[in-house]
């Protein structure tokens, strides 16, 4: 069971993990041993999270989302199979840790008071006059 926030977890039966050959330096090693990561969640059917959490999160996947529904997560940082596993589930918990976030309200507009027109009307006047003020005196 992994723990997301409280009173959120996911079950280890709802993710899936397929082990790939990585690519990039690492030797012979690399054409030895499976060490990416590739975790599939399938968020459209996960009775773990709520319909509100599931919605964001689906927006917040982007391309990792595919059309059926399941997240697909690949981890390949790191040489060893048990760390890009972690990394991966990491990168599975921060994302729906993200989605589990509520949203702030909506910004309600609001309207300038009359008082407060008219005060900013009457501090451009006096400041008009100022700098009309500022010119050089007319000659007589």
């Amino acid at each position: 069971m992994i723990e997301i926030a409280p009173g959120l977890a996911i079950e280890d039966s709802e993710l899936e993990e397929k082990f790939l050959r990585a690519g990039g330096p690492g030797g012979q090693n690399v054409n030895k041993v499976s060490t990416a990561v590739q975790l599939r969640f399938d968020v459209r059917n996960s009775p773990s999270l709520p319909p509100a959490i599931r919605e964001r999160l689906e927006r917040l996947a982007g391309r990792r989302l595919t059309n059926d529904g399941v997240i697909v997560i690949a981890a390949h940082r790191y040489r060893t199979q048990e760390m890009n596993r972690a990394d991966a589930r990491e990168k599975l918990v921060a994302l729906i840790a993200e989605a589990a976030i509520k949203p702030p309200p909506p910004r309600r507009p609001t309207k300038p008071t009359f008082g407060s027109k008219q005060r900013r009307l009457a501090q451009k006047t006096r400041r008009g006059e100022i700098k009309s003020n500022r010119g050089k005196p007319a000659d007589d």
